[in-house]
This record gives structure tokens, C-alpha cells and sequence, in this order.
């Protein structure tokens, strides 16, 4: 990540990670320590792969609570009052038509490190959060996916 970039978060997307991080320095970082102290216990650590897998589990452990810091450090949470009701804006609850299949879809428009489609949290940088982003209901956006050009029509914005 760049050292100072301003990382967008709704307030449920900085609860989330304040929590993660928690579970990471208080449970997670001592069931990691006794996993390596379990595999201590095995002896011979140059054929002790129990050893070798919870050294790595705590290698990815720390840099997950660094990235979370980091994250945390250069947090900016969409304030309620910024949530536009007339333009799509980042922390818009959006319906839109997916015109081609005359499908409706409803999304939350977060910062990209809230993103997760499953969630229908969708980024303001990916191709549909990007194409729909300043517009307003009634507007007809082209999205460039990985698919193709999609058309969409923007149907309702709430805060």
C-alpha cells in the first residue's frame, strides 16, 4: 500500500475491522504461540514441519494486524452527512437495472477494502461502482467489465 493513501471506510466497514483486529492481537496471537509451542515440543526443528506451518500462520497473522493498523491509521469513514441522496456517492445504497437481463440490484458503494459482491458491497473502483459513481436516478451508465460493455439504468438512491 502507498505510505499516507486515505483509506475509505463506511462506519460498519471500520467496526469490522477495529473488531478483526481485536480477535487477531487477543486470541488468535496466542493460539498461534501455542501452536509453536506445541510444535517445539517435537523436537528437531529442521524436519518438524508442524513447526515450519504454525511459523508461517504467524507470519501471516502479524501481517494481517499490520495491514489492519495501516488501514486504521489512514482511515477516513464516510461521515452520514457527506451519503448523497441525489448522485451516487461512496456509502450510496444504490438499486440499478443490469438492462441486457432486466435484472435489478441493490449495492452499497464502499471504498475497495470494504468491497465483497457476496455482501453486495460493491468498491467505487471497480468497473459498475465506477461507471454508476456521480450519477443520478434515471441515468443510463456503459460499466467496461471483464464481460463486456453492460448497460445499466439507476433506479433508486438512499442514504
Amino acid at each position: 500500500m502507498v505510505e499516507g493513501k486515505e483509506i475509505v471506510l463506511t462506519s460498519e466497514g471500520l467496526k469490522e475491522l477495529e473488531d478483526e483486529l481485536e480477535q487477531l492481537k487477543t486470541v488468535t496471537r496466542k493460539e498461534v504461540s501455542e501452536k509453536i509451542k506445541q510444535a517445539l515440543a517435537f523436537g528437531d526443528l529442521s524436519e518438524n514441519s508442524e513447526y515450519d506451518e504454525a511459523k508461517n500462520e504467524q507470519a501471516r497473522v502479524e501481517a494481517r494486524v499490520s495491514q489492519i493498523e495501516y488501514m486504521l491509521k489512514y482511515a477516513r469513514v464516510i461521515d452520514e452527512n457527506e451519503i448523497k441522496s441525489d448522485v451516487v456517492s461512496p456509502g450510496s445504497r444504490v438499486k440499478i437495472l443490469d438492462i441486457e437481463f432486466d435484472e435489478e440490484l441493490e449495492y452499497t458503494i464502499v471504498g475497495p477494502t470494504e468491497a465483497d459482491p457476496g455482501k453486495n458491497k460493491l468498491s467505487y473502483e471497480s468497473p459498475v461502482g465506477a461507471a454508476i459513481l456521480n450519477h443520478s436516478v434515471g441515468d443510463i451508465v456503459d460499466a467496461n467489465t471483464p464481460a463486456g460493455v453492460v448497460q445499466f439504468k439507476i433506479l433508486e438512491i438512499k442514504r
